[in-house]
């Protein structure tokens, strides 16, 4: 599955009310780390179709940024059920992001 780019207007339907687990990498195009990171999440999209992989923009997307409180990027969220099941911070190598997962 590709990675969907989540806004305002796709988040409750595509991350809230999704019926598989959802990761969500916050990320910025100037952000160095999101940069090193983005092939693992296109990797971890490709090879789990069990879970939905998603991608929001701090630059674009602050009020999403906010919702989530993001301070630092990358920062991956897993949503499960509508609620925050874990999280990370910072650049983690793929076996992680699984971990998370």
């Amino acid at each position: 599955m590709s990675v969907i780019h989540i806004t305002e207007e796709n988040f409750k339907s595509e991350v809230m009310e999704s019926s598989v687990p959802v990761l969500i990498d916050f990320w910025a195009s100037w952000c160095a780390p999101c940069r090193m990171i983005g092939p693992h999440i296109e990797a971890v999209a490709e090879e789990r179709p069990d879970v939905k992989v998603c991608k929001v923009n701090v630059d674009e997307q602050p009020q999403l940024a906010n919702m989530f409180r993001v301070s630092s990027i990358p920062m991956l969220v897993v949503i499960k059920d509508g609620k925050i099941a874990n999280q990370s911070l910072g650049l983690i190598p793929k076996e992680k992001i699984l971990e998370l997962l």
